[in-house]
């Protein structure tokens, strides 16, 4: 990878910087496509700015579903054609006694990385407020749907389903756009939740704040493009554009926000 590629990404990104320029490499000398696992949104961004910065090479993202927002990538030299299942993505259904329990993404997501599975392995997790669906690696979807028969007290049965099974998942994200003073991660969500600064810093130190779903507790992180900030008990804000600056020097940014 081109060296000074790495300034304009974050310290903590550049190990991953460096595995896409592998990826690259890869495809470049077999001539063959490469297929990554589940990126997050900033994950795909900074993959698709090295593509294109850097190599001649195709590429193609796919989640599972068409608004996706954890994605596989598929790299490939120009002559090859995708199709949807080169990406190796299965859907699972989560079957459980609905009259009796209700699941929460974070109990979905609590239980799929307790059976030991990377993250990366694990896409979407989608509900319409009642049924339960998560799209997994293929590589990996037998052996979770054998580890998982409890979401905390419940039991639940995960079973492989058609495409054409897909649920509509009930996402209530809104678009918002503010201007603040720094893009400082406990700004940000004093900001957007109208919560005080102090109460914000407090939030993020005591480890109820994830950047891109890692766990972060550094009140003067800064956030960037495609981010996905959780704030536990608040929401979720992705920050999807980056608009410049006011006559004041403050960010403009365009955002996604999720409510809860």
């Amino acid at each position: 990878m081109n060296a000074n590629v790495y300034q304009h990404f974050r310290k903590d990104e550049h190990p991953f910087i460096d595995s896409v320029g592998d990826w690259l490499e890869q495809v470049e000398s077999q001539y063959a496509p490469y297929l990554t696992d589940f990126l997050d949104p900033r994950q795909a961004y900074i993959l698709e700015t090295l593509i294109r910065q850097d190599s001649e090479l195709e590429f193609q993202f796919y989640g599972g579903y068409e608004q996706a927002e954890r994605t596989r990538c598929l790299i490939y030299p120009d002559y090859y054609q995708p199709k949807q299942e080169d990406f190796e993505i299965e859907l699972v259904e989560i079957v459980y006694p609905v009259k009796f329990s209700t699941l929460s993404h974070g109990k979905v997501l609590g239980t799929l990385v307790n059976t030991g599975i990377k993250r990366e392995y694990f896409g979407d997790i989608i509900s319409d407020g009642e049924r339960w669906q998560v799209f997994l690696a293929k590589e990996i979807a037998n052996f979770v749907s054998v580890q998982v028969e409890k979401i905390g007290k419940i039991s639940v049965r995960l079973e492989p389903r058609k495409y054409t099974e897909l649920i509509l998942p009930k996402d209530d994200w809104t678009h918002e756009r503010t201007t603040i003073s720094s893009l400082r991660l406990d700004n940000l969500i004093s900001s957007v939740y109208n919560i005080s600064r102090q109460r914000s810093k407090q939030l993020i130190e005591s480890g109820k704040v994830k950047v891109n779903w890692t766990e972060n507790t550094r009140p003067d992180f800064l956030v960037d493009l495609l981010d996905i900030v959780s704030i536990r008990g608040f929401g979720r804000i992705q920050i999807q554009e980056l608009e410049g600056k006011t006559k004041k020097d403050k960010f403009r940014l365009l955002l996604g926000v999720l409510r809860k």
